[in-house]
């Protein structure tokens, strides 16, 4: 029987006069994987900080298991600005030691890109104190997983990750041991990894089994049985279902809801949009041209992004584009933004970018406007227009709108200096949309928003009829709103994706392999003209390859050893000869592991 690793009993947090948590009791057991989902100010980092014992409830009580190690990625670090990165990840872990450790050499390849941290100056040496807010993220959450504490909270582990990063820490986290809680608006991460979801509304926690998807069956089918919540936001969740249910792949390979009650459910839902009545509608507002490139060539300063690149954009083309980091994907946008903003006056470093003449572009960068803090938030829509034509006969106010975006009556005419980071994030979006655009760029439009509200703008962009281009490592929402997907592979080109982000992960994994080879190649032809010592390269690679398998062997079996450690905690002569075992064992292990260093360098 699973062990209950924490305990929350009838916890009550109150800010000013509002109840975020109002009696919740819940709890974490040992293997657990938990997903926490809500609204933006409903509770989850609260609920996950108290959890964590990292702030105090103000009724009710939280108790953890005996010895319990709890690891917590937070908003804000607490990484020594002074260290370096390897005082903060590795500790006083020899070279042989850390670079030993396969698990340790899997968390600095799957965060950093490499061993030698290709993206820090310095590598490991590098100073944390100049590093950006998301480096120090990265770093934060390396020194958790290296750390291997018995339970894993984490608040938006994803941020500041792209695809390769989101993908390989969804695999990570899937075989850890240890219990993990985490808070994440990235809806494919939460179905890959999750096995239990927790939904914090109303000072509440309600509690689903299984992942992203089988919660939002089950959270339709009690809106449909309860006949509690208003009508149109029913329709909204059993849109989404019929989305996974017909629209993408499966979005876990064995889904654990029952097929035939979520077929039910949804058999009067049409398709989340009608692609062939928007693309005709498109073309009327838009006409044949929207953005044509011609052999164009992006730079960034002196570095060239992208060389000689012909593209269309045409009307109503909905276009997602990932790429990795510096790759140029926010400078292609800025491109086309400018030739269209000087009307075809300002173009890039070579070739020409054709717009066309009714094209109306709304641009969604990853900087907040800033607007007065004392404007509200209703004035601030207002400023922009009164009313918006969404298409297709549907037409909104301004208020209306801003209810769509989590604005209710009382929230719109709060000030804009009191709102949160993701609040004006959705503020900006609801501004860019009351222009009526009919091209709509939108560079990383996810960040700070929560799962409900991505909801509502996946909704609206259903039957915005216009052009999309969408840059975003998450890809649920790419998926969701887009029909075909483009990518920046950092070789100056820009490649359609038949297969979508499947076949993006594809390329960059063979283009990493390659890139291994030839290095590796280049390593040997510069030490074949020097003596060697350990023999032939390939005889030496192999002896490398036998040492790892070595050290996972005892990896293992040291693992072993202190779950039967655990497990016999009251026999101490037992555990006195399981301790002598691990001693030897891990001996053993360090001088297999000081072979395999001395090898490695001499290869």
């Amino acid at each position: 029987m699973a062990v209950n690793l924490v305990t929350v009993e009838n916890v009550v947090k109150v800010y000013g006069t509002r109840a975020v948590l109002d009696g919740v009791s819940i709890g974490v057991s040992e293997g657990d994987r938990i997903g926490v989902v809500g609204r933006n100010g409903d509770g989850k980092t609260t609920l996950t900080r108290i959890m964590a014992k990292l702030e105090e409830a103000d009724s009710g009580r939280v108790t953890h298991v005996g010895g319990l190690r709890v690891g917590a990625l937070t908003q804000s670090d607490s990484l020594d600005p002074a260290a370096t990165i390897r005082h903060e990840v590795i500790g006083d872990m020899d070279d042989h030691q850390w670079a030993g450790n396969a698990k340790i050499r899997d968390v600095l390849t799957g965060l950093f890109g490499g061993l030698d941290l290709p993206g820090f100056t310095q590598g490991l040496d590098t100073v944390i104190g100049p590093l950006s807010g998301g480096e120090r993220r990265r770093i934060a959450l390396a020194k958790l997983l290296i750390a291997e504490p018995d339970l894993l909270v984490l608040d938006e582990p994803t941020n500041h990750l792209d695809v390769e990063g989101i993908a390989w820490l969804a695999g990570h986290l899937r075989v850890r041991r240890s219990a993990l809680v985490v808070v994440t608006h990235d809806r494919w991460f939460l179905d890959q990894v999750c096995t239990r979801m927790w939904d914090v509304q109303d000072g509440a926690v309600h509690e689903y089994e299984g992942g992203y998807s089988d919660y939002v069956f089950a959270r339709a089918e009690r809106q449909r049985i309860a006949a509690t919540e208003e009508t149109k936001r029913q329709n909204l969740v059993r849109k989404e279902l019929a989305w996974l249910r017909r629209g993408a792949p499966a979005r876990t390979s064995k889904p654990r809801f029952r097929v035939e009650a979520a077929n039910e459910l949804i058999a009067d839902v049409p398709e989340p949009r009608d692609r062939a009545e928007l693309m005709k509608f498109a073309n009327s507002r838009l006409g044949k041209t929207v953005f044509e490139l011609e052999d164009v060539t992006v730079q960034a300063g002196p570095k060239v992004l992208l060389e000689r690149l012909t593209w269309n954009l045409g009307p109503g083309d909905r276009i997602g584009v990932l790429g990795v980091n510096g790759a140029g994907k926010t400078s292609l946008m800025r491109a086309m933004q400018a030739a269209w903003a000087s009307d075809g006056d300002v173009q890039p470093a070579a070739g020409r970018v054709v717009v066309g003449k009714t094209v109306k572009l709304a641009y969604l960068s990853q900087e907040v406007t800033e607007l007065p803090a004392t404007l509200r938030v209703l004035e601030a829509v207002e400023q922009v227009r009164g009313r918006v034509d969404l298409g297709k006969g549907r037409e909104m106010s301004a208020g209306q709108l801003c209810e769509t975006f989590g604005f209710g009556k009382e929230k719109q005419w709060t000030p804009v200096g009191d709102l949160s980071g993701g609040e004006r994030r959705r503020l900006q979006l609801l501004r860019l949309l009351m222009d009526e655009p009919n091209v709509l760029f939108m560079d990383e439009p996810t960040n700070d928003l929560d799962i409900e509200t991505l909801s509502q703008l996946e909704d609206l962009l259903d039957g915005w009829p216009g052009s999309l281009v969408i840059v975003s490592h998450d890809r649920y929402f790419i998926e969701r709103t887009t029909d075909r997907v483009f990518a920046l592979l950092g070789d100056r080109t820009l490649r359609m994706l038949p297969k979508g982000i499947d076949e993006y992960l594809e390329r960059r994994h063979a283009m990493e392999a390659a890139a291994a080879a030839a290095s590796g190649h280049a390593a040997g032809g510069a030490a074949a003209a020097a003596p060697r010592k350990g023999g032939d390269t390939r005889t030496a690679k192999k002896e490398l390859q036998r040492l790892e398998r070595l050290i996972q062997k005892l990896d293992k079996e040291e693992t072993k050893l202190h779950a039967q450690m655990a497990e016999h905690a009251a026999d101490f002569g037992k555990v006195g000869e399981l301790d002598s075992k691990l001693r030897a064992l891990k001996e053993e292990r360090d001088e297999l592991e000081l072979e395999w260093l001395e090898l490695a360098e001499d290869v």
